[in-house]
């Protein structure tokens, strides 16, 4: 079937994919755009897993202050290159990290950030509640309930708050696969005006 410069346009702009791109992932759809977007997806994976071993030195800090003053996010958010650092889309892509740090408060860029301590807390406070309950029972409920917990505070778990059928990884990867290099979340912090001293430190150990 044919395909229209529009909907050319239209996956473009909901992925962020090359023109090319979007033309072969809607001939290979058949027209359906979802579809299209899936394939998108699916070959962003892979073009990120290509790039993921490549050094990310270049980039930006990304600072955002949201309600009037009452929460503050610092990003550093890497890429290859000067050229890209300075690049509209990569700027906007540190911006919305930034207002996913401010709006969903996660504690951790990755899943091997959490320390085993934390991970060790989780599982026994599921363990306390599952009390009774077999123990393959009991493992099942540990091992779901730490699942939720890395989902909440891995920021590369979390829905993306503008789209929450993706992930910020999902996210990242699609930017890697239409600029074409490596885009490494490096570190952040999350500051919010009254929080405790020991709330502080949990969200600098993300950085």
């Amino acid at each position: 079937m044919a395909i229209s410069v529009e909907q050319i346009k239209q996956l473009r702009a909901a992925t962020g994919a090359g023109i090319l791109d979007c033309r072969k992932a809607l001939e290979e759809a058949g027209g359906d755009f979802d579809k299209a977007v899936e394939i998108l997806r699916k070959k962003g994976l892979a073009k990120a897993a290509k790039k993921a071993g490549r050094e990310a030195s270049e980039g930006v800090i990304e600072t955002y202050v949201h309600g009037g003053g009452r929460i503050g996010v610092m990003l550093e958010l890497n890429c290859e290159t000067d050229f890209v650092a300075r690049s509209e889309v990569f700027r906007n892509l540190a911006h919305e990290l930034a207002l996913q740090i401010a709006a969903m408060s996660p504690r951790y860029v990755r899943d091997e950030d959490i320390p085993q301590a934390v991970l060790d807390q989780e599982a026994e406070i599921a363990r306390e509640r599952a009390k009774g309950k077999p123990e393959h029972v009991v493992q099942r409920i540990v091992d779901g309930m730490l699942e939720k917990f890395k989902n909440e505070v891995v920021l590369m778990r979390q829905p993306y708050i503008r789209d929450d059928s993706k992930t910020i990884q999902d996210l990242i990867n699609e930017h890697i696969a239409s600029i074409g290099e490596n885009i490494v979340v490096r570190r952040f912090v999350r500051w919010e005006l009254g929080e405790t001293a020991k709330a502080a430190e949990k969200d600098e150990q993300a950085a």
